[in-house]
């Protein structure tokens, strides 16, 4: 499949997340914080969710975090995405009217995704038929013996047409990650690895957690992220990434969609706007620390990424001056 760089998502994206009493708040707050900041990178509510319960009562974690839900899941509007969130007590909440409930909002979503016992939970209602899954590690050999006509895999991740299965709470964001870059391509998803500060982002379509020290792009990426403010050239990036620098152009083109030289411009004027927004850092300042030869320069370049000025920016957000 052929990565983008860039992704104009047209329409928004509709999410209901279903909580049950001893969900994890980890494998929640790994998909919701991803998504808002999506949101906030986009510069616009590319995401909309709301929390369902069962019955339309609070949903209290397992460390007790008490969620008021916007509806019960019978009153649940259709959505592009229902991520079925539950962890303990999953035998307790799998009953025939639950079940019923799952087949019903599996037939007003696009696509279906269970997170840690959820897929236990869909595989019930018979929404796994046929289907690869997997499901929170600790109950794979259980889920697989109840549950013969669903092809039971080790993994972390796994995709099957409008079925998506997720083992646990970190997988959780690698799930959330490529919903990201499937909507807004590489440049949003490679900001919001260094906004929570991730550095194993890349190449997660599959189900294999990729070790960031073997992989150049992430080696050179971090490198870039250490040099903004005096900027190397693309051989030293290369030299220290560890990787020719043709090699390393082909590997950026085939992770991201785009060259080494765009990534490095995109991560300079991204901290560009982040110090626009929430410093008192003049423009002078700020074309300083992110590289640019003078105020100008990274104006025009500033404006030709996000459409407006650094200066009217910061006015706009009200950035301390």
């Amino acid at each position: 499949m052929m990565q983008k760089w860039t992704i104009t998502a047209e329409s928004s994206v509709s999410i209901c997340f279903l909580l049950f009493d001893r969900f994890s708040n980890i494998c929640l707050a790994n998909c919701l914080e991803p998504l808002r900041a999506a949101n906030t990178l986009a510069g616009r509510q590319v995401y909309n969710w709301q929390f369902l319960t069962p019955d339309g009562l609070s949903a209290v974690s397992s460390s007790r975090l008490q969620i008021l839900p916007d509806a019960a899941l019978k009153d649940m509007p259709a959505c592009d995405y229902l991520f079925v969130v539950a962890s303990y007590d999953y035998l307790k909440h799998d009953t025939a009217s639950l079940r019923q409930a799952l087949r019903q909002a599996a037939r007003q979503c696009t696509t279906l995704v269970g997170l840690d016992s959820g897929p236990w939970l869909m595989a019930s209602a018979g929404l796994l038929e046929s289907k690869r899954a997997t499901v929170h590690w600790e109950m794979l050999d259980g889920f697989s013996e109840r549950f013969l006509s669903t092809d039971v895999t080790r993994q972390r991740v796994v995709y099957d047409g409008n079925r998506v299965t997720c083992a646990g709470a970190m997988a959780a964001f690698d799930l959330t990650r490529q919903m990201i870059q499937s909507h807004l391509g590489n440049a949003i998803a490679v900001d919001v690895d260094a906004m929570l500060m991730r550095d194993e982002g890349l190449g997660l379509k599959g189900t294999r957690r990729p070790n960031p020290s073997h992989n150049p792009v992430q080696r050179a990426i971090a490198e870039m992220h250490k040099n903004i403010e005096r900027p190397l050239p693309l051989s030293d990036i290369a030299r220290l990434a560890a990787c020719p620098l043709k090699t390393l152009a082909r590997r950026f083109q085939t992770s991201l969609g785009t060259s080494p030289g765009q990534v490095y411009r995109h991560i300079r004027l991204t901290e560009a706007r982040q110090l626009a927004e929430s410093t008192s850092l003049s423009i002078s300042e700020i074309a300083l620390r992110c590289g640019y030869e003078s105020p100008a320069a990274l104006s025009r370049a500033f404006r030709l990424r996000f459409g407006i000025s650094p200066t009217a920016l910061a006015l706009a957000q009200g950035a301390p001056r």
